[in-house]
């Protein structure tokens, strides 16, 4: 289990990583500073430890569910197409600036992480509670990028 959670760790906190590329230098950019942002927008630090308890409790998630699935190969799909889409965002967004792009993978990405939720519940039981930041800050995601794409 140990394995699995470093594992998992290691490929979640490598597409932060990524992501933090395109994201680190592009908040205080001339683009982004000229944005209608929502105004439930948190500050930039609840974005770091957002992302960074969500990926840890997802690494939970995924060591425990890859043991107790019925279809191992199924969940690695889901997972390596989270991972892109969630990668992709970043630079679609920020350095890009495709503004309903990004929304179309975030929208994409959240329905991706519900249907995981929903999907895989019966198989990991309790351990679902892991996943529930992760869906819940999608959703809040998803929403701050429609309103960039609404307003601006």
């Amino acid at each position: 289990m140990i394995g699995r959670i470093i594992l998992f760790l290691v490929l979640n906190f490598s597409a932060l990583g990524i992501g933090g590329l395109f994201t680190s230098g592009s908040v205080n950019s001339e683009w982004y500073q000229n944005l209608k942002i929502a105004p439930w927008t948190p500050p930039g630090w609840v974005f770091g430890f957002a992302w960074t308890s969500i990926m840890i409790c997802f690494s939970f998630y995924l060591a425990y569910a890859v043991k107790h699935t019925d279809n191992l190969r199924m969940l690695l799909v889901l997972y390596a197409m989270q991972w892109i889409l969630n990668v992709s965002w970043n630079p679609v967004f920020f350095y890009y600036h495709h503004v309903l792009f990004a929304l179309f993978l975030i929208i994409t990405l959240t329905i991706l992480i519900g249907y995981i939720f929903i999907h895989y519940a019966s198989s990991v039981k309790l351990n679902s509670l892991f996943l529930l930041p992760y869906l819940i800050w999608m959703i809040i995601a998803t929403s701050l990028n429609a309103y960039i794409f609404i307003k601006n």
